[in-house]
C-alpha cells in the first residue's frame, strides 16, 4: 500500500526543467564506411555506406532485415595472381559476404539483395559501356546463379552514386551525381 502512495505522490510532483549544464547524449549509430574492395556485416540500426563509380555494391539481407552485409566490388573477374586475392574481386567478395552471413546463421540463398553502381566513368573512351557494365552484368548473373532475389537495382549510366543503408525495413538511400 505504501508503494502505491509513493507512486501517486511522485506523479503529482512538479516536473523540473533540466539544468542548462546538463548534456544530453544521443545514442550513436555505428557506421561502416566501405572503400573499394571492402565488405561489412551490420545489425539492425547500424549503417553501411560507400561511394561508387564503375564499381558495384551488393547489399544482402535476411527477409526480416535484422542483419545486412555489403561489399564494394571493383573487378567482376577472379584475380590473375594468387597474391591479388582480395574482396575487390567479385567472386571473392561474394564468397566472403556469404561466409559472414552464414556466421550469423543466415543462409545466403534465402537473402534478398540490392545492387548499385556500374556507372560509365569514361564515356568519351567507352561510349557503349565499359567496366561498369561488365561489373553490373556479372553481379546480377552471380546473384541469380545463387538464387538470391534482387529487390532493387540502380545500375549503369553516367553517374557516381553515394549509397547508404541503415539495416532495417527502409530501402537504401542513393544520391547520384553526373560524371
Amino acid at each position: 500500500m505504501n508503494e502505491h502512495l509513493a507512486l501517486a505522490e511522485a506523479a503529482r510532483a512538479p516536473v523540473r526543467a533540466p539544468s542548462p549544464h546538463l548534456r544530453v547524449q544521443m545514442p550513436s549509430i555505428r557506421v561502416h564506411t566501405l572503400h573499394p574492395g571492402q565488405l561489412a556485416i551490420a545489425d539492425r540500426g547500424e549503417r553501411m555506406e560507400t561511394l561508387l563509380g564503375s564499381c558495384v555494391a551488393v547489399i544482402m539481407t535476411d527477409p526480416r532485415r535484422s542483419v545486412g552485409a555489403m561489399c564494394h566490388i571493383v573487378h567482376a573477374s577472379n584475380p590473375v595472381h594468387r597474391r591479388q586475392e582480395s574482396c575487390a574481386f567479385g567472386p571473392l567478395a561474394l564468397a566472403a559476404m556469404e561466409a559472414l552471413l552464414l556466421s550469423r546463421g543466415i543462409r545466403p540463398a534465402l537473402c534478398q539483395a540490392y545492387v548499385y553502381g556500374g556507372g560509365n566513368m569514361f564515356p568519351q573512351n567507352y561510349p557503349s559501356g565499359g567496366v561498369g557494365d561488365r561489373n553490373a552484368e556479372w553481379v546480377l548473373d552471380a546473384l541469380a546463379g545463387r538464387g538470391v532475389q534482387v529487390l532493387l537495382q540502380d545500375l549503369g549510366g553516367l553517374v557516381y552514386r553515394r549509397l547508404a543503408w541503415t539495416v532495417g525495413p527502409e530501402e537504401p538511400q542513393v544520391t547520384s551525381v553526373m560524371v
